[in-house]
């Protein structure tokens, strides 16, 4: 999706519709930071807001994410090209944020590693025992909480397959935390055929042919 062209867009219809940046701001409920943000092609509308922006401005999402106004003529194969965009701009979100997870997970073990060897070295020096304890429990909590936000990212980004049916699906938080895992495949249920199997981590929706 051409950002740029999509926020000259939602300048154009604003602006049609009378409005200022802070007027359209008001009505969706959000800051007129957002609304410059859009129209300069920095950021996207998101979806939480995309349905009443559209209203406000007398267009369809399609018109939206297309930039422009789209003929009855083109409007399914626009809506076709707009949606496999959307999914591919998802997938690569979602690499991004596998790929972030692995660098956090590095900085936060070489961390903690680094406050368990500072922490034996000042008890070995018999420094105050409640120090060393101190920075030893600074590393653990800090690569605790990583983990957690690990689990949480890993669970967001991409399916996991069933081994079993071959379904693709998002589990829950809960479901992830507490699975058994070898990397990034966990044992999982199923929500499809409601079998327990190891899964792997997929970022596509669908299975490739």
């Amino acid at each position: 999706m051409d950002q740029v062209k999509i926020g000259r867009f939602i300048a154009e219809r604003r602006k049609s519709a009378g409005l200022t940046q802070m007027q359209l701001a008001e009505k969706l409920g959000i800051t007129d930071r957002a609304v410059s943000k859009w129209e300069t092609g920095k950021s996207m509308p998101d979806s939480s807001v995309m349905l009443e922006l559209c209203e406000i401005l007398g267009i369809t999402v399609n018109d939206l994410l297309s930039g422009e106004e789209v003929s009855m003529e083109n409007y399914n194969e626009q809506s076709e090209k707009n949606l496999l965009e959307a999914i591919k701009q998802k997938e690569q979100a979602d690499k991004r944020l596998l790929k972030f997870e692995v660098v956090m997970m590095i900085i936060s073990s070489v961390f903690l590693l680094t406050m368990l060897a500072v922490g034996t070295l000042l008890a070995r020096m018999q420094v105050q025992s409640w120090l060393c304890f101190v920075i030893i429990g600074i590393g653990i909590v800090q690569f605790l909480v990583a983990a957690l936000f690990a689990v949480k990212i890993e669970q967001v980004a991409g399916y996991y397959e069933c081994a079993k049916c071959g379904h693709r699906y998002v589990p829950s938080y809960a479901a992830v935390n507490m699975a058994m895992h070898m990397g990034r495949t966990r044992y999982l249920k199923c929500p499809h055929c409601h079998q327990s199997s190891w899964q792997k981590k997929v970022i596509e929706k669908e299975i490739q042919k």
